[in-house]
């Protein structure tokens, strides 16, 4: 059975992540928050390790813990609304949690997936990270999904064959970030990063999709 890390996976899209993976793989949910990553763990009869995005010092020994990661879901993230201008400290929160964090993560993961000539990395992302659709949102949360898309695009010439990275983008979701007049549910909004997770050796990488179709970068 293989095993899925899934980032931020308490409640809301990652939680509907885990849920899905945990048919047929070993799921750990990655949370910052203790109480909140033990209630979800219980939820789903799976484990949970503690795994703060801003504080590299725990990627460590929460993935000496998991043992290996075969399926690694980067779903953590923030929306920080006031000004990149204004707030330097929110600007390099979004880019720790959405960029730096994945990047280092994606990194630590590595060795395993190619000793074991299999790996899948699912970035989640969002089209306001899109060129195409002119970096919407606030503060720095498009930037730092368009840097997560570009890292995604590039990373396939500097990863062995074996492993697939792909982005994806869930739609408008209700969770606590997308709010309640969102037109889709977290499980709707997780399809694509389930399907992202079980790619077959021929599938696609490098990409960014929503449901599982191809997204313009």
């Amino acid at each position: 059975m293989k095993t899925a890390l899934v980032t931020g996976a308490n409640r809301g899209i990652g939680f509907a992540i885990a849920r899905g993976l945990r048919e047929d793989h070993r799921v750990f949910i990655g949370a910052r928050d203790p109480m909140a990553g033990r209630q979800a763990a219980q939820a789903l009869d799976c484990d949970w390790v503690y795994l703060d995005l801003e504080d590299p010092d725990t990627f460590g020994p929460a993935l000496t813990r998991i043992g290996g990661v075969d399926v690694l879901v980067n779903n953590a993230g923030v929306l920080i609304e006031t000004s990149m201008m204004e707030d330097p400290l929110g600007f390099e929160t979004s880019m720790q949690v959405m960029v730096h964090g994945p990047y280092h993560l994606i990194g630590a993961c590595r060795p395993h997936m190619e000793a074991k000539g299999w790996g899948r990395i699912v970035n989640v992302s969002s089209d306001w990270g899109s060129f195409s659709a002119g970096l919407e949102g606030p503060g720095a949360y498009g930037v730092a999904k368009a840097a997560l898309n570009a890292l995604t695009h590039a990373l396939p010439r500097d990863l062995p064959k074996c492993i697939k990275i792909n982005a994806m983008c869930p739609g408008w979701v209700q969770t606590r970030m997308g709010g309640a007049g969102a037109d889709r549910t977290p499980e709707e909004g997780a399809d694509t990063a389930l399907w992202l997770a079980r790619l077959p050796d021929d599938g696609p990488t490098g990409g960014f999709f929503r449901d599982r179709k191809t997204l313009p970068w």
